[in-house]
């Protein structure tokens, strides 16, 4: 288990740097023109705040996987983890609208991974979490 705690985390902090490149990616310059200031703004610090507790919860992984599977405080916050990450999965499927992703090649394969990474995420989770 501590060996898949230390991957996520890894996986974790990489997916909050590609945080960084949204705004240029996803165009926000002109995407986001239209929003009043105040909805520019908090897309923007949402995605920095987001982006940071990815990275934190990286960190937490890739440096203390013991203490996660650990009795106590370290299965409390594996609750929390899993709670968390299973409710991002039930948003990839009930927040988004398939019409950004079906049709698309890179699209579609970007759905696929993400859809099995947060499986995979909220699995390991929820294991340590019922785990002895």
């Amino acid at each position: 288990m501590e060996l898949h705690l230390q991957i996520i985390g890894t996986l974790f902090i990489a997916l909050a740097f590609v945080h960084l490149i949204f705004p240029k990616y996803f165009n926000w310059e002109k995407e986001l023109q239209s929003l009043s200031l105040m909805n520019r703004e908090m897309m923007r610090v949402h995605t920095i705040f987001i982006a940071l507790t990815v990275f934190l919860m990286g960190l937490l992984c890739l440096t203390s996987p013991h203490e996660l599977t650990e009795a106590g405080l370290g299965k409390k916050i594996t609750l929390g983890l899993a709670v968390f990450w299973t409710t991002r999965l039930f948003i990839q499927f009930f927040g988004y609208s398939s019409e950004l992703w079906k049709g698309k090649a890179f699209e579609t394969v970007i759905h696929i991974i993400f859809s099995l990474f947060w499986i995979y995420v909220s699995a390991l989770f929820w294991i340590i979490y019922f785990s002895k």
